[in-house]
């Protein structure tokens, strides 16, 4: 049995993070309604960023509404938010 793309994707994905897990995949080989999404190599680079989450490691100094306010300016956004705060503890 041929694997369906988005099972190789995310083969792709764990090869490249260094991940060895092993997926256990019903319905390979479906469709999926361009209604309810595509799969993220198909899309293009403005629905990514639409769509997307940046994973941001905050260096210190600059506040969480800083660091929005210059990914928004970046992106040509106007809107963008975090989920959480963006501040690191530091180790004691």
């Amino acid at each position: 049995m041929s694997k369906g793309a988005g099972l190789e994707f995310i083969e792709k994905l764990n090869r490249y993070g260094g991940v060895d897990a092993e997926w256990i995949v019903l319905r390979d080989n479906e469709e999926t309604d361009p209604r309810y999404g595509v799969l993220p190599y198909k899309r293009v680079i403005e629905e990514h960023i639409r769509n997307g989450v940046i994973n941001l490691d905050k260096p210190p100094g600059p506040t969480s509404h800083e660091v929005v306010a210059w990914i928004k300016k970046m992106l040509g956004l106007s809107r963008a938010g975090h989920g959480g705060t963006l501040e690191r503890s530091l180790p004691k």
